[in-house]
């Protein structure tokens, strides 16, 4: 009995989960999750911002040193480290602790951070050594790359920052991606797709008391006018074990009705999909896809408490067939438990998608009509992958799209470049917006390619303790998808989008035109 009891309590759960995952509350999960992260990620990471400042020399003539690209290297390569040691605890599919589960959790955030930290070096570095490359490219790209080493300062912070929040939003695309493939693997449907599910209110309850039935059944009724319910049931809390079983069957583990399935000819025929199934009140049906012959099932039930040995009683059974294995069961009409003494009480109500499919608007209503600690009403529509995260991503995209603009607006570093615009734009703000659109585009790239270093494997790494089992029901790992194409579209995507910002903007350069030389005199 109690194996029946676990697998109702995990339908339960399933219910839930999949109810809730639905909500509103999916893009508060995902906020809540990058808010925890930040403390043991978001705080190694900051050092980025101070590594960046002190390395950009304010003098574009003085080199910065190498040892800070050096000792920045070593600090991220050991950030991967980190996080190769929590990926490597993480790996078995053997249940985890709650205190190593965020042993293994925290390493990796903190290698995590520690990664990007040492990539902080990289932008004033890549924007020295970038100028001498730059001296064979069109006018106002070499002038963009001469400028951002003018302002070193400004734009290495800039590009540092665009940095962080494309690791943040590329790692959080892997880490959703890899877990929706992950859901995807261990779903486990509830009941036929497209049927609508009536269950109770309360998460561990497993029937409804003969009055809720009858009001939640009433208001059924008044949504879905002229509709059939089907209705499973389980005999009461009072009576005792009961369960039936065919020789020569075995159920598969991912069965609904893994015990029995109790009910009326509505019930046999929401089971088998086929509305022309015989019922018969005093026969036992076996709903398989295995080939065997079946002509009679035992039934083992004990109602008092003082029963020493359960009873056994042989009833006369037929087969139907099903492809579906999530329906096979041992179907036993209700008149047969009520004959033996037990008292039944309804576990489910059930409207058949054969006979109609419940719209979303219509279940809306329906949850209206039905108070939340009564019933909870379930439509199985399949797997459906979370979206609660692509805001979140989105927000951190745009935080570097805006940071990379930041760098790309202003007017020049000096006033020989903007004399050099100047001429070779005949004086028309074109020029200067392409001098702008290339400044961003150059920090956009610089930020995003170094955004998605430090993400893709950051991502990669933590999917490993975040999808490590807690729980003695959750599924063996299936291989991770990572979405390149989405990567790729970031990295070429964002310089895209701010060089065509900076050079729709209609800032001038702000340079005022030289003045005519005064008549002379006499």
């Amino acid at each position: 009995m109690w194996r029946v009891r676990v697998r109702q309590q995990r339908a339960r759960a399933a219910v839930a989960a999949h109810y809730y995952s639905a909500m509103p509350f999916d893009l508060a999960h995902y906020a809540f999750r990058a808010m925890v992260f930040v403390p043991f990620a978001g705080v190694p990471a900051s050092g980025a911002i101070l590594a960046a400042v002190l390395s950009a020399q304010p003098n574009r003539h003085e080199f910065m040193s190498r040892r800070f690209v050096v000792v920045g290297l070593f600090v991220s390569f050991a950030g991967v480290w980190l996080m190769g040691l929590g990926a490597w605890l993480g790996r078995a599919d053997s249940r985890y602790g709650a205190i190593a589960y965020l042993g293994m959790l925290l390493i990796t955030l903190i290698g995590a951070g520690l990664l990007v930290a040492g990539l902080g070096p990289l932008p004033p570095w890549l924007l020295q050594i970038s100028g001498p490359y730059a001296e064979r490219t069109p006018l106002p790209f070499r002038l963009a790359v001469r400028d951002l080493g003018h302002r070193r300062g400004r734009a290495a912070l800039a590009i540092t920052l665009a940095m962080m929040a494309t690791a943040f939003g590329i790692a959080l695309t892997v880490i959703a991606v890899g877990e929706t493939t992950q859901s995807r693997a261990g779903y486990a449907p509830r009941a036929r797709p497209g049927a609508l599910l009536v269950v109770p209110g309360t998460l561990y309850a497993d029937r409804f008391p003969a009055a809720d039935a009858g009001t939640v059944r009433a208001a059924i009724e008044r949504e879905l006018p002229g509709v059939p319910i089907a209705q499973s049931e389980r005999p009461s809390r009072e009576s005792w074990r009961f369960s039936a079983r065919a020789e020569n069957v075995e159920l598969p583990e991912e069965a609904l009705y893994w015990d029995q399935a109790i009910g009326d000819e509505k019930l046999l025929r929401y089971l088998t999909g086929d509305q022309s199934t015989p019922y018969d009140e005093g026969t036992a049906v076996v709903i398989t896809s295995a080939d065997v012959k079946v002509d009679s099932v035992e039934l083992f039930y004990e109602i008092n408490e003082n029963d020493e040995m359960a009873t056994t009683k042989i009833v006369r059974a037929v087969i139907a067939r099903t492809a579906d294995p999530h329906m096979e069961t041992v179907f036993v009409p209700s008149k047969i438990v009520r004959d033996l003494g037990y008292r039944l009480q309804p576990e489910e109500l059930i409207v058949d998608p054969a006979l109609r499919r419940v719209t979303v608007q219509e279940q809306e209503r329906l949850d209206n009509r039905l108070d939340d600690a009564l019933a909870e009403t379930y439509v199985e529509r399949g797997f459906e992958a979370s979206t609660g995260w692509l805001p979140v991503v989105a927000a951190a995209l745009l935080l570097a799209l805006a940071c990379a603009l930041a760098a790309g607006f202003g007017k020049a570093a000096n006033a020989r470049q903007a004399r050099i615009l100047r001429r070779a734009g005949t004086g028309s703000a074109a020029a200067f917006r392409w001098f702008c659109a290339c400044r961003a585009g150059l920090s956009a790239l610089c930020g995003t390619v170094l955004g998605a270093v430090a993400g893709c494997p950051a991502g990669m790494l933590l999917l490993w303790p975040l999808t490590a089992p807690t729980t003695y029901e959750e599924p063996v790992r299936v291989p991770f998808e990572t979405p390149w194409p989405a990567i790729a579209a970031v990295v070429a995507g964002l310089p895209l989008l701010a060089a065509l910002g900076a050079l729709l903007a209609r800032e001038q350069s702000h340079v005022p035109a030289p003045t005519a030389s005064r008549p002379l005199n006499g």
